[in-house]
């Protein structure tokens, strides 16, 4: 099978979320049952951004390969090339990890 490509439309953005940690600081191993659904990702993909009142697209804050931080239950999860993905809209960023 063909590996498929993916581009966001408009504002959305796809994002990798990253994975849990299986072990917290205290040296507890966490089961995957109990591991919440991550709130940091990675920015995959980026769409040409939203249309201003003059008509004319605005840019998207963050770039392809900035670290997020997004909500919990946000975005449309899919599955592309058997990798899981969120679709989200920019205004579901919180923020962008500074390194």
């Amino acid at each position: 099978m063909a590996e498929v490509k993916i581009k966001p439309l408009f504002d959305r953005i796809i994002v990798r979320r990253e994975e849990p940690k299986d072990v917290v600081r205290g040296g507890i191993v966490i089961p995957d049952t109990a591991k919440e659904k991550p709130l940091e990702g990675t920015v995959v993909a980026i769409g040409q951004g939203k249309r201003g009142d003059s008509g004319e697209f605005v840019t998207p804050v963050v770039k392809v390969g900035d670290m997020i931080l997004i909500g919990k239950y946000s975005g449309t999860e899919v599955k592309v090339n058997g990798e899981d993905l969120v679709i989200i809209r920019e205004d579901d960023i919180l923020a962008v990890i500074e390194n």
